[in-house]
């Protein structure tokens, strides 16, 4: 029979075996709930590194043509020359100009011919050149044999009927279809030019007998009648054009007037004065023994692509020299190509062009970048005619045998290489290759500059500067705390400073910016005396301290509470500092530091500086290390410190050779992931900086970084976009920064562990 002892004995058991199942259960639960967590960590970032890698794909994907239609507009044996093909920008119609002045718009899928048009001539007249203007502006050009032109431009409206898109084509005459006078004389125009907007019209002429007219028409508004306008005809003969002159160009602004012939003698003339143009420049072009076969201005009208009878494509822009002077200078060549270039046709808007060869290859390029994204065969025939859509999606090309052919183009982010995102890049009207992001323009016909390097390096200067402030104080201050610092301090002090990783950066960053910013300006000379007075003033206070103060009165203060007397020394001489900064100013900068730095130094000087980062982004970085290094340096083994002692060492030889490096992994761990933070860091550095993505060291100087840059323009940028992608690549550098960082951290704090784990 069983006594009440043994039941309770039993019921003790069995509840001890039940805790016993429950405690395996938790442990179990934990473990896989970690384990769980861990992967999915893992899997997360992961994941986010495939997606920015998914969106940054598509910027390095090549170039391709495919070829979607052939077809012969004009029947064969009429033979009626082309001169210029162009599409509308859904790439659905296009136009042919002939010789004879017939004008065809065609559906580009199939050739089928929608309406013809024939250009009013006068009588006893013929076309004897042709000159199309900038692609955007859909504006011809027909020189006449009487020394007159007539100005046309292609339109077409869009309409939609039944939630169907409708293109309807038709010409349009902006001066009136009467023919303008370009030469008195009357002589024919064997050459031609033209720009033209809606205050100003441009037409460059070379005559037959070898004139060079200037010729420019103002539309002016009636004082009575604002409907009545009156175009004025200012014409002049140019001198100092080469001989038997080929190539005829103006430019968009109509500005310059670019004249070139075949042995590549090129003439450029200053079209400021349009009642006297001057010329501005002569200069050789090519290569000896090479030819000039093509000639056209890129989009924006201010770089000329010359293409040469051995293949070369060169490009050249006006660089300001050493006396402040514009001079035409040849920047880069492509050379992808062998034969003759026939023909140069450039983007609508983007700084790419396309290149014919008498060998039938047609060449894809971006100026900027330096990039030949293409080279293809396209027929069996070469092309004399080229055009590209305004969206670069779309091309029509006609051969020799007069086939036109309509091609699909997917070139989506040609302005995308490694040197235009790493290397400096010599950008048009620039003295020299610079790193440059200018990632938007007030104009649409723009040279986008997307160099990660000037962001990527204001990432890396944003970090030193913080680390240069956090670094000291925090490690220091977490070595007093650990080890000297009384203990009932130590529980107000280490939660106090944990306390401050709380704060929002958002706000770190607007005080940063609106009010610490003017303060060091305004002091500048006492914030630099702080870091001599500071120390030498916490020095000073010491040797009295310890020295000077009777010994009835030191005792009286515990054990590891001294440092709670540095509290007002240190308020003390901040404010001396601070109070004495005039004086400093008068005495040694004239009254005002910042522009002693300036006129006397050579030194620029930004309110919202790397000073201003440093502080604001090491007061956030400082709490992370701290706890980090605190709880490491206070974690060392209390037998080490006492044997230490014990054998002899001094306080200090045990702080040097037994703690700090038994604490290394953990204080080494603390730096590294402040680092991180700091190279993580968005607002702060958004709102305490002026966000100028500029290569200057200077702490007088501000930066962009990586994250503040994404920060700013992701909200405007276009989706899938270039500009979109490469906010993208910058995350992914950030990513791959941070990857880094983390990954030599922890490979170094194994080490360390490993190496002084034996202590």
């Amino acid at each position: 029979m069983a006594t009440p002892g043994n039941k309770s004995a039993a019921a003790s058991l069995t509840e001890t075996l039940l805790r016993q199942r429950t405690r395996i259960l938790k442990d179990i639960v934990a473990r896989y709930a970690i384990t769980i967590g861990g992967i999915g960590v893992i899997m997360a970032v992961v994941l986010i590194f495939f997606y920015l890698l998914f969106v940054v794909v598509p910027l390095f994907k090549p170039a391709s043509i495919e070829e979607v239609a052939s077809y012969q507009l004009t029947p064969p044996g009429i033979g009626d020359r082309t001169l210029h093909l162009a599409m509308e920008e859904q790439a659905e119609i296009g136009v042919r100009f002939t010789h004879s002045g017939l004008v065809q718009f065609f559906f580009t899928h199939s050739g089928a011919v929608i309406s013809e048009h024939s250009i009013p001539l006068p009588p006893d007249t013929t076309i004897t050149s042709f000159a199309s203007g900038a692609p955007h502006t859909a504006i011809v050009a027909f020189g006449l044999s009487d020394g007159s032109a007539i100005l046309v431009r292609h339109v077409y409206r869009v309409t939609f009927s039944n939630n169907k898109r409708v293109i309807t084509p038709r010409l349009d005459y902006p001066l009136g279809d009467d023919p303008l006078v370009i030469d008195t004389a009357s002589r024919p125009l064997r050459l031609l030019a033209i720009q033209s907007n809606e205050e100003q019209t441009s037409f460059g002429a070379v005559t037959e007998d070898n004139r060079l007219l200037f010729t420019h028409f103002a539309t002016e508004e009636s004082f009575l009648d604002e409907d009545e306008e009156t175009l004025v005809r200012t014409g002049t003969e140019l001198e100092g054009f080469p001989e038997n002159t080929r190539y005829l160009l103006i430019d968009e602004d109509q500005q310059h007037l670019y004249t070139a012939n075949k042995d590549g003698a090129l003439s450029i003339f200053n079209l400021s004065d349009k009642e006297q143009p001057d010329l501005d420049q002569r200069l050789p072009s090519v290569t000896e023994g090479a030819k000039i076969t093509a000639m056209k201005l890129l989009a924006g009208g201010i770089s000329l692509m010359i293409g040469n009878s051995d293949g070369r494509i060169s490009q050249w822009f006006p660089v300001r020299d050493e006396s402040g002077k514009f001079v035409f200078t040849r920047i880069r060549d492509f050379e992808a190509q062998e034969a003759p270039i026939t023909i140069l046709t450039p983007e609508f808007n983007r700084k790419g062009f396309l290149a014919a060869d008498s060998s039938g290859k047609l060449g894809v390029y971006h100026a900027t970048a330096h990039r030949t994204l293409m080279v293809e065969e396209v027929g069996k025939n070469s092309l004399n005619q080229l055009a590209i859509a305004p969206r670069a999606n779309a091309l029509l090309g006609e051969d020799s045998n007069g086939h036109i052919h309509f091609l699909r183009i997917e070139n989506e982010h040609p302005e995308i290489s490694f040197s235009s995102l790493w290397g400096k890049v010599w950008y048009e009207s620039y003295s020299e290759p610079e790193y440059i992001w200018q990632s938007s323009s007030a104009s649409d016909i723009f040279e986008p500059k997307l160099s990660l390097t000037p962001i990527t390096f204001g990432t890396l200067k944003a970090a030193f500067y913080a680390m240069l402030v956090a670094l000291p104080l925090a490690v220091l201050g977490a070595i007093f705390t650990a080890q000297f610092m009384a203990p009932r301090m130590r529980r107000i002090v280490k939660p106090t400073i944990e306390i401050m990783e709380a704060l929002p950066t958002v706000i770190i960053g607007f005080l940063a910016g609106l009010w610490l910013a003017p303060v060091l300006e305004t002091h500048l000379p006492g914030t630099f005396a702080l870091l001599v007075i500071m120390p030498v003033g916490i020095l000073l206070f010491a040797f009295v301290w310890t020295h000077l103060i009777p010994d009835a009165i030191r005792h009286k203060v515990p054990d590891s509470w001294e440092a709670a007397l540095l509290l007002p020394v240190v308020l003390f001489l901040g404010w001396f500092s601070f109070a004495i900064s005039p004086a400093l100013e008068n005495l040694l900068f004239d009254g005002n530091m910042v522009q002693w730095l300036t006129h006397e130094m050579g030194i620029s000087f930004d309110q919202r500086n790397s000073l201003v980062v440093g502080i604001a982004m090491g007061f956030a970085v400082i709490p992370t290390i701290f706890s980090m290094a605190e709880d490491a340096l206070f974690g060392v083994p209390k037998h080490l410190i006492r044997g230490s002692l014990a054998l002899g060492a001094t306080p200090w030889q045990t702080l040097t050779r037994v703690i700090l490096l038994t604490a290394s992994p953990g204080i080494f761990a603390a730096v590294m992931i402040g680092l991180g933070r700091a190279v993580g860091e968005t607002m702060i550095v958004l709102m305490a900086t002026g966000n100028t993505p500029i290569m200057d060291f200077s702490i007088f100087q501000g930066m962009r970084t990586l994250s503040a840059n994404i920060a700013v323009e992701m909200p405007e940028a276009e989706v899938a976009s270039t500009h979109y992608r490469v906010l993208f690549l910058a995350a992914l550098v950030l990513f791959v920064l941070t990857f880094i960082f983390n990954t030599l951290a922890e490979v170094v704090r194994q080490r360390l562990r490993k190496k002084y784990s034996s202590l």
